[in-house]
């Protein structure tokens, strides 16, 4: 069940994808009245002796204890098994001595009821910032969680995990390496105070791939930096951002040396990135923003989030107001190297500014007609080199306010 407060966003998929079983995994959610009373809350993943798990985490000086947490046990020894516990409603952040402590006891109290070490729980909280986290209540729901385990309810999971979000998130992919199959299945969850830094809001992503823990944690470095890294909704970071990859190993199929792996575990989370956009707060537009021609990438990028991050910029999109001068603004106070005189400005594929100027071709009735649609472009060319990116982010509509303003009622 989604917020029962807000309408399903206008941008949602269609439906929820059919997630296939990953060898070695099972789930399970249930309602523990975190803060949520006619919905499941807390959901739980318990993973085969031998799963390797990689994840990359906010850079948040506030962050939250479960995130700590977690950054201390990536890379522990995988001869036993592991767990994920996640609740909704409450971030554990911002609680002082008692959220390290609410950490520890749940995994404690977990460990003792799965036989899993508690070096190999690891904990995730998502809602309101600076409220004690109701750990009895979470507790009270460990055994039902255990008990009810099965390999067919991750989609549960990912309605569990939901704060404002309108709808969940999930992605499937499968590859075949040298004749056998290799399964991925991922979750996320995420709608408003996104702007992630080496991290995401909350995504698990599950497959039975065979591979090294080193191994993974740098196919998910390096596919973060181009997925969930490369959204924004409001441009403010989490205190909770977590990504968590887990390869059970049960295919016995080896994926290293085979770029088809990485090139699905990719393709799976950009798709879940880019559902959260789709589920941004009050969105009414998803908008794709390139930039080309930077003097280098790190331009690139700090030019795009400049552009996506622009509250005037994403409500001039949001009222279908080709305001152009708006994106310029944005590059300009960027701090990335431009040229005024080389820019090149599209919406869509209408050219709106070059040579300093609104170009002599530009028609607004055809860039509006372009920010009429649901999925808008904004492409920039900066002339001065090869540096480029695509950052992906949404408009600012006036729903964005009345969620924000409503969050704790």
């Amino acid at each position: 069940m989604t917020n029962s407060k807000q309408q399903r966003s206008p941008l949602a998929p269609m439906r929820f994808p059919q997630l296939p079983q990953i060898a070695g995994a099972r789930f399970a959610s249930a309602a523990a009245g975190v803060r949520y009373h006619d919905r499941a809350d807390v959901a739980l993943a318990t993973l085969q002796p031998g799963t390797v798990i990689a994840g990359v985490f906010t850079r948040s000086s506030t962050r939250a204890a479960c995130v700590i947490d977690c950054q201390n046990k990536i890379g522990e020894d995988a001869t036993n098994g592991a767990a994920i516990l996640v609740n909704a409603g409450n971030a554990n952040a911002f609680t002082g001595r008692a959220g390290v402590q609410s950490v520890a006891r749940l995994c404690t109290t977990l460990a003792a009821k799965t036989d899993i070490p508690s070096q190999r729980i690891f904990t995730s909280s998502t809602g309101v910032i600076g409220e004690l986290l109701p750990t009895a209540s979470i507790e009270a729901s460990l055994s039902d969680l255990v008990e009810r385990q099965s390999p067919d309810q991750l989609a549960d999971m990912a309605q569990a995990i939901l704060t404002t979000d309108t709808f969940a998130k999930g992605a499937a992919r499968r590859v075949e390496i040298d004749g056998r199959v290799v399964q991925l299945a991922g979750i996320a969850k995420g709608s408003g105070m996104i702007a992630p830094n080496m991290a995401t809001m909350l995504a698990y992503v599950f497959t039975d791939a065979d591979l090294e823990q080193s191994q993974l944690q740098a196919m998910v470095k390096r596919q973060n930096h181009r997925s969930f890294n490369c959204i924004t909704v409001d441009g403010d970071t989490s205190t909770s951002d977590t990504l968590l990859v887990c390869a059970t190993r049960a295919s016995n199929v080896r994926v290293d040396g085979h770029e088809i792996f990485e090139e699905a575990l990719g393709s799976l989370m950009l798709d879940l990135a880019q559902q959260i956009v789709r589920d941004g707060e009050g969105a009414t537009k998803f908008i794709t923003i390139e930039i080309s021609g930077a003097d280098t990438d790190a331009d690139a990028r700090v030019h795009a989030h400049a552009i996506a991050n622009s509250p005037l910029v994403k409500t001039a999109i949001s009222g279908e107001d080709p305001n152009w001068g708006r994106v310029v603004m944005a590059i300009g106070k960027s701090g990335a190297q431009a040229d005024r005189d080389l820019l090149r400005i599209w919406f869509g594929n209408v050219l709106v500014a070059e040579d300093g100027w609104v170009s002599a071709n530009y028609s607004e009735k055809d860039a509006r007609r372009h920010l009429r649609q649901a999925e808008v472009s904004i492409k920039v060319d900066f002339g001065l080199g090869l540096g480029k990116t695509t950052v992906w982010t949404c408009d600012f509509s006036k729903r964005y306010i009345e969620i924000n303003a409503d969050y704790r009622s």
